[in-house]
């Protein structure tokens, strides 16, 4: 079976948050960088659902796991909103 490309925007529009560039950039730069020790779906700015998404997503190594990692990549970067 041949795995779907997911684009960061399809991610953040599933997590519901804005997808536009600017929206995305804002998300990033008001939650960079993210500590080492916390796991993506631990950080404390997801609701509930969206920490569920991420968590599963990443355990079924599903379609959106590369692009999840991209996030997690992201959100690490201390100049994350200025991508």
């Amino acid at each position: 079976m041949e795995k779907s490309f997911h684009r960061f925007s399809e991610l953040f529009a599933q997590l519901g948050l804005l997808m536009d560039e600017a929206g995305i950039r804002a998300f990033l730069a008001a939650n960079s960088p993210l500590a080492p020790d916390v796991l993506l779906a631990e950080a404390p700015f997801w609701t509930a659902s969206q920490a569920a998404l991420l968590r599963e997503e990443i355990l079924e190594d599903a379609d959106w796991a590369e692009v999840v990692d991209r996030l997690n990549a992201a959100l690490r970067s201390p100049d994350a909103g200025t991508v």
